[in-house]
């Protein structure tokens, strides 16, 4: 049987092909007028696909480089933060925090799990300059409340800021980064902008600006202001990745188009292709009789526990072997205990359909409970029929 070599993780995830073809030919100086229109457009294109006003940085690094960068801008030796981590990725937070300095506060709960806004106000005080905590913990796909946890970091007053890690946040859940206060919002783009990894980005509101005056920590590569200021030139402070800068181009003209040539519109569609096809990912998972490992799923990826005495890397190992699929094994503590299939990009319903199906199989073939062939399908193609009736309903009542 012929094998397609297919991404169901969340980072990378499949590459779009026009990003691809962009990314092969392009073959500009990064000091050359072409390449400053391309740079100019693309940072311009960037706000609408994040949904700000606010100035939008983009480095050539992971985006824990734009994570470090939000610490060592943005505190100084001593500072008090708070850290909110129920996963890897809040670890992350927790570590940058020390390797600079800072005092951490924690709101910590166990993974797979979220906090409550009254554990995030008990924690918050006067001196708290800085909170930070993830939109979608990739490590296990809980969603945290981000629109909440802002209204209580404004309420705490200018002086704290807010920076929320979106890196799989960005474009598979609604985000209003103005309208809620967010002060640093960060994305990367191997996620839901479908090309490599090697970009990250950042936009920053004027009160993280106005912190980088008086902050005390080193930077160099990650100085915020180093890269604004060559910014507002066209250019970047040091050489960018040209390549994925061309291939960013052609993702957002994609995500342009799917919004009927309006970029936001197709940041929404984005995001609510991501939502159908996490709905129909849970309905076939739940049909099998399989657990999600969390009551707060995102739109990223669907978080499947694995079943009772079966290491989930059998699972992972077998959708390689038998499709060259690739679905995630758990990190950290939960690496054998659960597998995560992401929905992020350039994924669609025939991927969504295919990965059920593919999974049916994997577990008539690793376990010994007998699999009714079409179980997790059917569960999939009912969520997708309502939503196509709905969709269907609201064209025709808009035309009346």
């Amino acid at each position: 049987m012929l094998l397609k070599n297919r991404l169901f993780t969340p980072g990378p995830t499949p590459l779009l092909p026009a990003a691809q073809n962009a990314m092969a030919a392009f073959a500009a100086h990064h000091r050359t007028a072409d390449f400053k229109a391309l740079f100019t457009r693309v940072l311009t294109d960037m706000k609408d696909f994040i949904g700000t006003s606010n100035d939008v940085l983009v480095i050539a690094s992971s985006g824990t480089g734009a994570m470090e960068g939000s610490v060592a801008n943005l505190t100084s030796p001593g500072d008090r933060v708070l850290v909110l981590t129920a996963g890897k990725f809040g670890e992350r937070w927790r570590d940058l925090a020390k390797a600079y300095g800072c005092q951490v506060d924690l709101v910590e709960k166990p993974y797979g799990e979220t906090f409550s806004l009254d554990e995030v106000k008990a924690k918050l005080t006067p001196e708290t300059k800085a909170v930070y905590v993830q939109a979608t913990e990739s490590s296990t796909g809980t969603r945290h409340d981000v629109q909440g946890i802002a209204k209580l970091v404004r309420a705490n007053g200018d002086d704290t800021l807010f920076i929320v890690d979106a890196i799989t946040g960005l474009g598979t859940t609604h985000i209003d980064v103005d309208g809620w206060g967010i002060d640093v919002i960060i994305g990367g783009s191997q996620k839901a902008l479908m090309i490599p990894p090697g970009l990250a980005y950042c936009a920053i509101s004027e009160r993280a600006w106005k912190r980088m005056d008086s902050t005390k920590n080193p930077r160099y590569y990650f100085d915020f202001r180093k890269e604004r200021k060559s910014n507002a030139k066209g250019e970047t402070a040091f050489t960018p990745a040209t390549s994925l800068w061309a291939a960013l181009g052609a993702a957002l003209d994609f995500v342009r188009q799917m919004g009927g040539g309006d970029l936001g519109a197709g940041r929404k569609a984005l995001v609510d292709n991501a939502e159908l096809a996490a709905e129909m990912t849970r309905a076939g998972v739940a049909a099998l009789g399989m657990k999600l490992f969390t009551s707060s799923p995102g739109a990223a990826l669907t978080p499947v526990v694995s079943p009772a005495g079966l290491d989930s890397g059998k699972i992972v190992k077998e959708f390689r072997e038998s499709f060259s699929a690739v679905v995630a094994n758990g990190q950290g503590d939960m690496k054998g205990k659960l597998f995560r299939i992401a929905h992020i990009g350039y994924y669609d319903f025939l991927d969504t359909i295919g990965i059920l199906a593919a999974l049916e199989h994997v577990l008539a073939t690793v376990t010994d409970k007998p699999v009714e062939y079409g179980t997790a399908v059917r569960a999939a193609q009912e969520v997708f029929a309502r939503s196509r009736t709905r969709e269907l309903a609201g064209v025709s009542g808009g035309k009346n």
